[in-house]
């Protein structure tokens, strides 16, 4: 692509997200990636080692507006019962100015932290989770 007209920029205030096939309007904002592990191979005649890469790493994370305690209690089910919860997790964002969708959904993911407790006086409360994931899927791209 050449060139783009400025309106078709992604704007994140489209983005939405569904946690374990439920909507959640109070999502703010969501990243996911999948970083590399490398490991470095020597070449003879060459100073610089190449690099393979030999794993992945993929992680996200999500904040949401503190409306409601829909993760802490599936995230307390399962840990009281001495099990780790699972989800699947599905970003999209649908910008009507923008030239298409983009929905992508993690699966197997794992969060890094249950939140019991979080807020500040005269402030809004979010709460803010990273998570790992072992798979995912991209349904809609651009």
């Amino acid at each position: 692509m050449n060139k783009f007209n400025a309106e078709q920029v992604i704007n994140g205030s489209y983005g939405e997200m569904w946690y374990d096939g439920e909507y959640m309007a109070e999502i703010l904002a969501g990243k996911a990636e999948v970083g590399y592990k490398r490991t470095a191979v020597p070449q003879a005649g060459k100073m610089i080692e190449g690099q393979k890469i030999t794993g992945l790493e993929p992680k996200g994370e999500f904040k949401i507006h503190h409306v409601n305690s829909r993760v802490l209690k599936k995230e307390q089910e399962a840990l009281k019962k001495g099990k780790t919860a699972v989800h699947t997790i599905i970003f999209k964002v649908d910008d009507p100015d923008a030239i298409g969708a983009e929905r992508v959904a993690f699966y197997n993911c794992v969060l890094d932290k249950m939140i019991l407790a979080d807020f500040e006086n005269g402030k809004m409360s979010e709460r803010s989770y990273g998570f790992t994931f072992d798979d995912w899927e991209i349904l809609e791209s651009i």
